[in-house]
């Protein structure tokens, strides 16, 4: 008697369109080239959450793009790893410029900054539908000298 076993369902890989896809979305940032968002977004996007006063869909991540490209030249987002399944994905980042203009109340320092990024993407038909993200904003309050952590290893 012969016994026949199920194999489970394998996961599937992210695609190559969704790899691209997600590349291209933060080249956007150091191409200074935001309109690439209307290439790989979905035009309901969802930016989650959304920042102070930004518009909803890519238009509204278009704007941020424009204005930190202007007021700090050389940012880019250095991407550290890609990981995820069909649809899914996860990105580790680094947020890098030089701190040359006031940002958040905090004076220009003329510094390199690299703050931690983290994002998760929905993906279909090889288009980001929806960003869940997270900056690590308090790493410019440590790296610009704007706090001083007292008790934390430092005086």
């Amino acid at each position: 008697m012969t016994v026949q076993h199920e194999q489970p369902e394998m996961v599937k890989a992210l695609t190559a369109a969704e790899r691209n896809a997600i590349t291209v979305f933060y080249s956007a940032w150091k191409k200074k080239q935001p309109e690439l968002l209307d290439e790989v977004c979905t035009p309901d996007w969802q930016d989650i959450p959304l920042g102070p006063g930004q518009a909803a869909g890519p238009k509204g991540l278009q704007d941020i793009i424009s204005w930190f490209s202007s007021t700090f030249p050389d940012v880019e987002i250095v991407i550290h790893e890609i990981y995820g399944t069909y649809e899914r994905a996860g990105v580790r980042a680094s947020f890098v410029f030089t701190h040359s203009s006031e940002l958040m109340g905090i004076p220009a320092t003329g510094k390199k900054v690299a703050l931690a990024l983290h994002e998760f993407h929905h993906l279909k038909d090889g288009k980001l539908t929806h960003t869940w993200h997270l900056e690590d904003w308090f790493g410019l309050l440590l790296q610009s000298g704007a706090w001083e952590a007292k008790g934390l290893g430092g005086n």
